[in-house]
């Protein structure tokens, strides 16, 4: 075929297409989508040879890499995004570009595209201090938390180093999340450690930035407003002390998330957060005796949580785990709230639950009413414990397993 021929069918100027073939002028990504959608082959067809054309065979040039970059990752050549962002960061004026980029794809949920970008522009920087280090670390983090709690607590420790590193905006985030995965994990000691320093640290912005004469203003890139992180710090440090079964300390610390009259800002947003910390604060007021054995606030709290579908499992949850501490009889509750029983993500006020967190008490709540229905001989409890066992193997391959597995053998051998 002519060069004219095909210049007129793929829409390139003739003279244009006569220099990339005699390689007198680079082949930019339009051309090349061009070239290949004309010749009816697939569209990543060439891309391999284009990271060859965009390091080698001519000057790099970011207004073609920029794009090829994205068009890969969409399609998911991640092995020619590996190429080509090893070879530019020989070059490390290209770091900080690399690095906006990564958070674009991040941002469209790219996520495989993006960690590639991450790891090489942090192992660009691996001896330097910079927020930018820290920053790729803190997405890789986010990135590689996963069904696997054992890998979690090992991605969470690795990361807890540059936490110190991050802006102030993105540490408070960073705490938060590292506080959801030792929750889910039952490291409540090492949960506690980070809520009084997410505290401590969130305090210390917000007092910094209520100085009339502190111009600092960092809080553009934080998820909610600092008196949030504030409450919920609170909110998280009571529950580990319910997790750890100190329910009257537990108890003393609700009125440090309920209470917010020293909250200076005014609106519908800061309305909204209290409101919803007060709701939560009165909830665990009456798990936490619930839990601490006062029977006389069961209903109560039944009837408190049966108008907040978000709440029921976890209500459902703990009344099932108190009623085998005590020994109590909680069929009625178990039929009302039956439909809440097979596993669903929930969504609160503010986003939806920890996936973590959620899966751990899925696994939790089965391995509870297995032991429940077996201690009173119901019929279909082993196939309640062994579903038990199940989920728990996809959340924890120890721990839960284990106490399902040993619900079913204690009973059978009765």
């Amino acid at each position: 075929m002519s060069i004219n021929r095909f210049a007129a069918l793929s829409g390139i100027h003739s003279g244009t297409l006569s220099r990339i073939m005699k390689g007198r002028q680079a082949m930019a990504m339009s051309h090349l989508e061009r070239i290949t959608q004309t010749m009816g082959l697939a569209e990543d067809y060439f891309y391999s040879k284009y990271v060859n054309e965009c390091l080698y065979d001519s000057a790099p040039t970011w207004r073609r890499l920029r794009p090829f970059i994205l068009r890969s990752a969409q399609l998911e050549r991640l092995d020619c995004i590996e190429q080509l962002v090893h070879g530019l960061l020989d070059n490390l004026v290209y770091a900080p570009l690399l690095f906006d980029l990564a958070e674009e794809l991040f941002q469209q949920d790219k996520h495989q595209a993006a960690a590639i970008i991450y790891k090489n522009v942090a192992a660009s920087e691996k001896y330097q201090h910079s927020e930018r280090l820290a920053l790729c670390q803190y997405r890789l983090f986010m990135i590689s938390l996963g069904d696997d709690p054992q890998q979690n607590l090992i991605e969470a420790t690795l990361f807890e180093n540059y936490v110190n590193r991050l802006d102030e905006a993105h540490q408070l985030d960073a705490i938060k999340k590292l506080i959801h995965v030792y929750y889910s994990l039952h490291h409540w000691e090492k949960a506690e450690e980070l809520t009084q320093e997410l505290h401590r640290l969130a305090s210390i912005q917000y007092n910094l930035r209520s100085r009339a004469n502190h111009k600092h203003n960092n809080t553009t890139a934080l998820e909610r407003p600092l008196y949030f992180y504030i409450l919920y710090a609170q909110l998280m440090r009571s529950c580990t002390y319910e997790e750890r079964g100190d329910y009257k300390t537990a108890l003393e610390i609700v009125p440090l998330y309920t209470d917010g009259s020293w909250i200076q800002e005014e609106g519908e947003e800061v309305n909204r957060i209290v409101a919803q910390f007060k709701e939560w604060g009165t909830a665990n007021t009456y798990l936490n005796r619930l839990m601490d054995g006062q029977k006389e606030v069961l209903d109560e709290y039944v009837d408190f949580v049966s108008k907040r579908e978000n709440e029921i499992f976890t209500a459902l949850y703990k009344i099932v785990e108190t009623a085998n501490r005590y020994h109590w009889d909680v069929d009625h509750i178990l039929k009302r709230f039956s439909s809440y029983i097979p596993y669903r993500r929930y969504s609160g006020i503010f986003t939806k639950r920890d996936k973590h967190v959620t899966d751990d008490h899925h696994a939790r709540f089965r391995s509870e009413l297995a032991t429940y229905y077996l201690a009173r001989r119901r019929f279909g409890a082993k196939e309640i414990a062994m579903r038990s066992v199940d989920l728990s193997a996809e959340v924890d391959h120890d721990r839960n397993v284990i106490k399902g597995t040993i619900s079913v053998d204690f009973e059978i051998e009765i």
